[in-house]
């Protein structure tokens, strides 16, 4: 295939961006049904012969299915994707309007437009296409739902419910494209992830701050059992949560050195001032374990002064976990390891749990698909075994099939931040791309 696909991308880029304009923060549940039921009126018009808006476990943010018949209908691809967002503040950081679709010096611009609305877009771009020219080279199905953002909690529940219409031969995820090397990658699973808070009380009242000759500190006793949980070089000090960490095969190995990651890339591209190792952590992004403090919140932060000794103190943790590791299992280790270090004190709340995954690197449509990647981007596209996030795993599980994530995202994009964005040109790429790949694989 021509570089027609792309040309057509080119010219219909602007078609989809009424998505963008959606406020779907599932956060604060905001415009979640309203963008659903326009997804499913977009897959209606581009064809579909089946949508449905599923709402058993909720209709606060339902799941959009569609299904396209295609020419070789003995293969199917699924396509997960999520139409929620994160929340756009801070807004004066901003310097489009965060919920429309600005295009600039190359680059599109708007909340979502990276995670994961654009990835959506131009596969919506893609259907619009084949609806104009004969149709698609082999069946179609999307799973779209609205709680990405906050967990996934029920889409393991819509994936087990719903398995037999979500029935395929392989799976293509969200997300995926350039990294920090700005060399394309086809991405073979998800890390696992816990998250969770800790929260420790240390008197009926606040006190003045006079008295810290004998009164413990809340915010004092929760930083310190927190950091009884990892060193200063990032190792986990929790026993037993290097135990079960996924045992790579010598392909697996081999392909994880073969990844290309320039730290004094990524440190430029995020303006990191300090690391926790001054290494290639290739093996880590996608095997280990972490822990990370994603927030804390104790006492007085207003103007001025306010001398106390704060009674409550909280914070926000999540730890991303190797492919196979069980979310429960490993909340557990941390619940044991404060009682173990002298914080019993410490309550432990978990906020959700997702297994990863990882896809066998000698299945045929994994192997497809990195060929088609090498033909296309070139010979230096890599294959990365697993993202460093995570996401609903539990779904692929259930499915059963080879996954990839292959997309129009970069290292620069800014996901979850102000001026999130994407580049034009890795848009209509990932149109080509994909379509060659369908291709590909009805043949």
């Amino acid at each position: 295939m021509t570089d027609e696909l792309k040309q057509y991308a080119y010219e219909h880029r602007h078609d989809f961006d009424r998505l963008v304009e959606f406020k779907s923060v599932s956060a604060k549940k905001s415009e979640l049904p309203e963008t659903a039921a326009w997804i499913a009126d977009t897959f209606r018009d581009l064809g579909a012969q089946e949508v449905e808006k599923w709402t058993d476990f909720g209709e606060d943010n339902p799941v959009v299915f569609a299904s396209f018949k295609g020419q070789n209908q003995d293969k199917t691809i699924l396509f997960y994707n999520h139409y929620d967002v994160q929340p756009a503040e801070p807004f004066d950081e901003w310097k489009t309007e965060p919920f429309k679709v600005t295009e600039k010096d190359g680059f599109f611009y708007g909340r979502g437009i990276s995670d994961d609305k654009g990835e959506l877009m131009y596969r919506l771009t893609l259907l619009k296409y084949y609806k104009e020219h004969g149709g698609l080279p082999v069946n179609v199905k999307f799973f779209v739902e609205g709680e990405e953002e906050v967990g996934s909690l029920r889409t393991p529940k819509y994936a087990e419910k719903h398995s037999e219409q979500l029935s395929c031969d392989a799976c293509v995820w969200e997300g995926g494209g350039y990294n920090n090397m700005d060399h394309y990658q086809v991405v073979g699973g998800l890390r696992g992830i816990i998250s969770f808070d800790v929260e420790v009380t240390t008197a009926d009242v606040d006190m003045h701050s006079s008295l810290a000759s004998y009164a413990e500190s809340a915010p004092w006793r929760l930083v310190k059992g927190l950091s009884s949980l990892r060193d200063t070089n990032g190792h986990i000090l929790i026993d037993g949560f290097y135990d079960t960490v996924d045992k790579m095969s010598p392909e697996e190995e081999k392909l994880a050195e073969e990844q290309d990651f320039n730290l004094e890339n990524a440190k430029k591209a995020a303006g990191l001032r300090r690391t926790v190792n001054d290494y290639n952590p290739l093996k880590e992004l996608v095997n280990m374990p972490t822990i990370s403090i994603n927030g804390l919140s104790a006492g007085y932060q207003g103007t001025g002064v306010k001398t106390v000794i704060p009674r409550h103190a909280s914070a926000k943790l999540d730890c991303r976990l190797s492919p196979h590791q069980d979310p429960e299992k490993m909340m557990q280790l941390v619940r044991e390891q404060l009682v173990k270090n002298g914080f019993p004190d410490l309550e432990v709340h978990m906020n959700l749990g997702e297994p990863g995954y990882r896809a066998d690197v000698n299945d045929e449509f994994v192997k497809l698909a990195m060929d088609e990647a090498k033909k296309y981007y070139g010979p230096e596209t890599k294959y990365v075994l697993n993202a460093a996030g995570g996401g609903p795993a539990d779904m692929v599980n259930t499915l059963g099939v080879p996954t990839l994530s292959i997309g129009c995202g970069y290292a620069g994009a800014k996901v979850h931040g102000p001026n999130e964005n994407i580049r034009v040109k890795d848009y209509t790429d990932a149109v080509q791309y994909l379509g060659n790949l369908l291709n590909a694989y009805g043949k």
